[in-house]
């Protein structure tokens, strides 16, 4: 059994894959000071309840807060008697290497997300990724990461607009009925969204001029299903994508 675990901003993805599919998927909060013996009391009660045994072989991690990692190594190390792959590591093989600038470093989250993209798409995409940052990565044609751009996260906006001016309450995301609010509510509510739909699509528009050719647009992320509604760019729905891209990984690496 393979332990995938996924570490944002905001919140940490634990996912079993039993070498076909995944099994189940667990997600908690990120908090930095959290032990290991915190994690393994935690994932050891959601496995009882699920009726799934301990039986982890292999832990994978993939994680955007550094702070992070050393419990979730011990946790590995001390619970499942495995040493952990850590993206981002330069013994971890993911494929192609990244084609960017000399002294860049590339967020594992991106790269997973690109290896899992093109494992399941082929190369030649715009993977969008609606997380606490929304970010637009390029795939090259052999898969390797070659760019992208990162613009503040929907959530985000949303709780800057919020604290900056008094006056406007914090709302949830929502597709509105119409581009004109008639209400503070339906106002805030239309330019998140549409103001995001014009993002996006003007970004990829750029992107594909640049590079002088049609890519396919892959959406991940919680908010991604949400926005597929709004504009036809995002031409396919992925939610697992940094699971699946963990699991090439693991793969990738036993191989």
């Amino acid at each position: 059994m393979l332990l995938a675990i996924d570490v944002g901003n905001t919140n940490m993805v634990f996912a079993l894959h039993n070498g076909t599919k995944v099994v189940v998927e667990w997600r908690c909060r990120t908090e930095r000071q959290r032990t290991a013996d915190e994690y393994y009391v935690w994932l050891r009660q959601l496995m009882e309840l699920n009726g799934i045994p301990p039986k982890v072989r292999r832990v994978i991690i993939s994680s955007v807060v550094p702070q992070v990692v050393f419990n979730l190594r011990v946790l590995s190390d001390r619970y499942f008697s495995t040493r952990p792959l850590v993206v981002g590591k330069p013994e971890v093989n993911i494929g192609p290497l990244p084609r960017v600038d000399p002294t860049a470093v590339v967020g594992a989250d991106r790269i997973v997300n690109t290896v899992g993209a093109f494992d399941r798409y082929g190369g030649d995409l715009i993977v969008v990724d609606f997380g606490t940052a929304t970010t637009l990565d390029v795939v090259g044609e052999d898969g390797a990461y070659e760019g992208g751009v990162i613009a503040p996260g929907v959530n985000l906006s949303l709780k800057a607009l919020h604290e900056a001016a008094a006056a406007l309450p914090f709302i949830d995301v929502t597709k509105p009925d119409g581009v004109i609010g008639t209400n503070t509510v339906a106002c805030m509510q239309s330019g998140i969204y549409w103001g995001y739909i014009g993002l996006i699509e003007g970004i990829c528009a750029r992107i594909r001029a640049e590079r002088m050719r049609q890519m396919t647009v892959v959406g991940t992320g919680g908010l991604s299903t949400l926005f597929a509604q709004g504009t036809d760019v995002l031409q396919e729905i992925d939610t697992d994508l940094t699971i699946h891209g963990l699991v090439v990984i693991d793969r990738l690496n036993r191989e």
